[in-house]
């Protein structure tokens, strides 16, 4: 079972968990979500085979226990480093979905030593005014407390409609235990997204780097991650895959993800 632990510094809390018995370390930073990933450790523990497990320990860390007003991403990159380095992690690799794909390339360009290679799944490194609508309608309804539509309208738009069908009432009986302090961290983090540019930066990425995306992304769309493979597919370590059909979420819903993961990761 994943083991939940915290990393306590001079200034910040951040809650991990571990798991797996191999000697490299592979570093997890999930997206924007309501709830903390942490109560779902032994659930992503589970997405993983024996052979990721075994070859690797895989660190999965939240954000930060308390979030300050204007929390931005860069910040978020900086504290998941302290996090990182706290735990003696060295020359990790690094997988960073959505938001936490922002927040990978952070730390994979401003910290070139610390990570060995980058696998960055349905993110963006430009949020345009086109990509804020679906932040922006999650935003306001988190600030007016209304729970029960957010998590309908964050799970719809983040999965095909075929599994939003599939687990519509469950997402209706999870909303009942969000609290208010939810929906302010919530609010604070997804703010964080809107105006998010590196794109002039990515190019600094010196890491063989996998990009994954998804031609029907309803919340970033596919051109963010085409985006991300123009800016780096001058570099021959530098790949790109785009999945049909399986939703914003691919990195929870496409049958063979993990696998693209250990081949990219152990070649």
């Amino acid at each position: 079972m994943a083991e939940i632990s915290k990393v306590t510094t001079d200034s910040f809390s951040m809650n991990y968990f571990k798991f797996g018995t191999g000697d490299k370390p592979l570093v997890l930073i999930p997206g924007l979500s309501i709830q903390s990933v942490m109560g779902a450790a032994n659930t992503v523990e589970a997405e993983y085979s024996a052979r990721i497990k075994e070859s690797f320990t895989v660190y999965v860390f939240d954000r930060r226990e308390e979030i300050p007003e204007n929390y931005s991403i860069h910040e978020m990159a900086r504290d998941t480093v302290t996090a990182i380095e706290s735990l003696g992690l060295k020359d990790i690799c690094l997988f960073g979905a959505s938001q936490g794909g922002m927040i990978a390339m952070v730390i994979a360009i401003e910290h070139p030593e610390l990570v060995k290679k980058l696998i960055l799944g349905s993110t963006s490194s430009h949020i345009k005014k086109e990509q804020s609508a679906v932040l922006k309608k999650w935003i306001e309804l988190a600030e007016k407390k209304d729970a029960h539509t957010l998590y309908q309208s964050f799970a719809k738009e983040i999965y095909p409609p075929e599994v939003y069908d599939e687990y519509k009432e469950y997402f209706e009986d999870v909303a009942n235990s969000v609290t208010a302090k939810e929906l302010e961290k919530f609010t604070i983090l997804a703010k964080s997204i809107l105006g998010f540019d590196i794109s002039k930066d990515v190019s600094k990425i010196q890491c063989p780097t996998l990009a994954i995306g998804v031609y029907e992304d309803a919340v970033l769309d596919s051109d963010a991650t085409m985006e991300i493979a123009e800016n780096l597919d001058y570099r021959p370590d530098f790949k790109l895959y785009m999945y049909i059909g399986y939703g914003h979420a691919a990195f929870d819903t496409a049958p063979d993800y993990r696998d693209r993961m250990y081949a990219f990761l152990t070649e």
